[in-house]
């Protein structure tokens, strides 16, 4: 059986974006990128909420110029094999290609997703993943925590969201990043 991952770039103090909805902060050099693109090929499939969607259909259109970083061309290619879900009530149209939309979270059709495929699902968005937590869910997290605090803004989960984890992997970057690799208990 496929693992629901749920995965975020966070402020030091929890957040994903700033008050002004700035995450500029955020961005990955090289070498964050590159290991998010080696972590990104195991997933199948992405379960994205509508504005997680609007941020990452940008690797849709990405170039594959010489002027373009490698790891960004390798994130795109990734981003392109990859089915998508967006929940969304007011998504007209997928602007990407292999991607469906989904009016209602429905909990029961992400256990037979995750029953039925060959490749780990992800899941992105703070708001979606509070749905998948409370709904028990998501197997493991991958946070990386930014070097930063930001003083408030977007929070990486709902406020209501508990869940116990157990510590499978650390990382620290150069750049000051650190990743925290979780298995969420009982998963």
């Amino acid at each position: 059986m496929a693992k629901l991952l749920y995965s975020a770039i966070m402020s030091l103090d929890g957040y994903i974006a700033d008050r002004n909805g700035n995450f500029d902060w955020s961005m990955p050099d090289d070498e964050v990128h590159s290991f998010v693109n080696d972590l990104e090929d195991r997933v199948g499939t992405y379960l994205l909420g509508r504005r997680m969607y609007e941020v990452m259909v940008f690797w849709e259109t990405v170039p594959s110029g010489p002027d373009i970083p490698p790891v960004e061309r390798d994130f795109a290619a990734s981003w392109l094999r990859k089915d998508k879900v967006v929940y969304s009530r007011t998504l007209e149209n997928a602007s990407s290609a292999r991607t469906r939309i989904e009016r209602e979270f429905d909990p029961e059709a992400v256990r037979r997703m995750k029953k039925e495929a060959a490749d780990d699902l992800s899941i992105g968005g703070p708001d979606l993943a509070s749905h998948a937590f409370t709904a028990g869910l998501v197997d493991e997290c991958r946070f990386f925590i930014s070097p930063i605090v930001v003083g408030g803004g977007k929070r990486f989960l709902a406020e209501d969201v508990k869940v116990d984890l157990k510590l499978l992997e650390e990382r620290r970057f150069g750049n000051g990043v650190v990743y925290l690799h979780y298995r969420v208990a009982g998963g």
